[in-house]
Parts: C-alpha cells; sequence; structure tokens
C-alpha cells in the first residue's frame, strides 16, 4: 500500500470532528491518515485519537498562523466551527475565513467546510414572520457559517460544502432538544414544527458520510447535505414511544412560545425550527437520503440509532 494522505480535522476533539477523525481512523484500509486539530493535545480526547493511530497537532481556529501550520502537508482537511461554544455567529465567520485562507496558504487539494444554509436569503431580516437576533441574523448558528462560504469561493479553495442535519444525539444531551416530562408523567417531544419533517442523523454517520466524500473524490464546488432519515416530529414520537417502552406525545409549539421557554439558546433555536417548517422542501431536498447513502452505506435510519442510543435518553 502506498503511502496514506492526511487529512487535517478541525476540532477533532468534539462531536462532530471527531466522527470524522474516528471514521477516518477505522478504515484501516482506506487512503487516508488522521491529523486531528486541537486547542488542547494533552486531553484525553486528543490522546485516545493519538492511540487510534492519529496526529495528534496543536491548533485554534482563532489564530490564522496555527492553522496555516497544521494545514501544511495534508491533502485534504475538514473544517467545522463550534458555535455553541461560544455564542457568536461572527467569530464562527471569522473563524471559517481563517480556515479558508490556511488551506489556500497550504494548498490542500480537497477542504469539506461544514456549513449551513444563510438563512436570510430566503427570511430577509426585513421580514416580520420571524425576529432579528444579534442585530442582523435570523438563525445566527446558520448565517455565519453561510457567510464564510464565499471566503472558500473567492479564494479558489477546492471546497466541497457540507450540509449536516439535526443531530439526533441533540435529545441526549442539548439542554430544551431532550424530551420533557407532562404533569402526569408523560413523555413530550416538543418542537415548533408542525407536521413538517426534521431532516436528522446519527453524528457517527457525519463522520462516514464526509469520509466518503474524500473517497469519492467528489468534484470541487459541490454541495452535499446529509441526513440520515427525514421524519415528522410525530413518526419520531412513535419511534420514542417503541424504543422506551412507554409513551412519548409530540406537542407541536408556536414559535413564538417557544422562543421565551428557560433553555439557553431558545431564541436561536426557536428560529432555526421554523426556518425549517417554513422551508422544509427546500431543507428537505438540500439533503437527498440517496446521495447519503451512496456515501455511507451502513448510514443508520432514526429507528436504527434508537436501537443503540435509546438507554441513554434522560427519561426522569
Amino acid at each position: 500500500m502506498g503511502t496514506k494522505r492526511t487529512i487535517a480535522v478541525v476540532g477533532a476533539t468534539g462531536s462532530q470532528g471527531g466522527s470524522v477523525a474516528r471514521a477516518i481512523l477505522h478504515d484501516r484500509d482506506g487512503d487516508f491518515c488522521v491529523r486531528a486539530l486541537t486547542r488542547k493535545p494533552s486531553s484525553e480526547r486528543a490522546q485516545a485519537l493519538a492511540r487510534l493511530g492519529a496526529e495528534v497537532v496543536y491548533a485554534d481556529a482563532d489564530d490564522l498562523d496555527s492553522l496555516k501550520k497544521a494545514f501544511a502537508g495534508a491533502y485534504g482537511a475538514y473544517g467545522m466551527t463550534d458555535f455553541w461554544g461560544h455564542g457568536d455567529p461572527e467569530r464562527e465567520h471569522a473563524q471559517g475565513t481563517a480556515m479558508a485562507e490556511a488551506a489556500r496558504c497550504a494548498g490542500v487539494q480537497h477542504v469539506i467546510w461544514s456549513t449551513l444554509e444563510d438563512t436570510r436569503r430566503l427570511m430577509p431580516l426585513s421580514d416580520p414572520r420571524m425576529p432579528t437576533l444579534h442585530g442582523k441574523y435570523k438563525v445566527p448558528h446558520f448565517d455565519g457559517k453561510g457567510e464564510a462560504d464565499e471566503a472558500f469561493r473567492r479564494l479558489g479553495v477546492p471546497t466541497t460544502f457540507f450540509l449536516t442535519s439535526f443531530y439526533w444525539e441533540n435529545l441526549i444531551r442539548f439542554p430544551g432538544m431532550g424530551l420533557r416530562k407532562g404533569d402526569d408523567g408523560e413523555l413530550i417531544l416538543a418542537m415548533p414544527l408542525g407536521d413538517k419533517k426534521l431532516p436528522g442523523i446519527g453524528v457517527d454517520d457525519i463522520g462516514r458520510c464526509a469520509l466518503g466524500i474524500f473517497t469519492q473524490a467528489c468534484s470541487a464546488g459541490q454541495t452535499i447535505g446529509v441526513a440520515g432519515e427525514h421524519p415528522t416530529c410525530a413518526a419520531m414520537a412513535a419511534s420514542l414511544t417503541k424504543a422506551l417502552g412507554r409513551p412519548v406525545r409530540y406537542m407541536d409549539v408556536d414559535p413564538a412560545a417557544y422562543r421565551t421557554w428557560d433553555f439557553p439558546g431558545a431564541a436561536e433555536l426557536s428560529n432555526m425550527l421554523q426556518f425549517k417548517r417554513d422551508f422544509e422542501q427546500v431543507f428537505c431536498g438540500a439533503r437527498s437520503l440517496e446521495r447519503s447513502r451512496q456515501l455511507n452505506p451502513s448510514l443508520q435510519t432514526f429507528d436504527q440509532w434508537l436501537a443503540r442510543h435509546s438507554r441513554e435518553i434522560p427519561v426522569s
């Protein structure tokens, strides 16, 4: 076997970046090896990747020079930002722009940029159906990433624009998005989505889909969205009922009410879910199940994901 080509993975110790790193590392006979980028190379998560065979290096998405050094000599790179670590869409934009510049300087041949729709293209700031947040965003953690797309294009970086979906792991560990308990003890899945579909995916499948993009050498400039399934919330509640062995009811919530709920990011998430509801066809259409399965033949449905993870979902 020839020398493996290096993929530099930003955020390799987090959920999404970690899934990409693990997918490559577990593909023992594949063409790629992992350079795991992290601000804390000595952390347990970083060292766990090192034990699997990753090259662990220091890099900070806020430090262009560190990104240039970390990308040097790499064939490919997986770029992503963590809005929920700081809550600043302008910082996300700046970090994405820095990754594009670092990739250009290093001559990276294929970047996968984990982005999302700039919702303002469909829901302008003047639209009263949804409040504007942070002065100039509708869904800040979408819009900041979407703005950064332009830097990859402007700098001529060979880029696949990668659209992810709702993490089913949010039901386990994202405050406010898990199951709620009614006054009578009934479990409730509450979201402002009506009868619209919610594209979702298991985090591990994000990494496997990204590996599929690198392996299949998808041509630069494509936008590829991935999802494991497009269920309605009522269908999700039915699946949860079966997996948990106790009734789960879907409760549709008005977005204006959801924004007032007492958990971090409620207004942001309400706007996000309303965007997915109001532009269901566009959002689902950008995340082809067929294309996702071509990239990742082991792609999980929601029921398959639940079979592995239902015991982790808090129900008390």
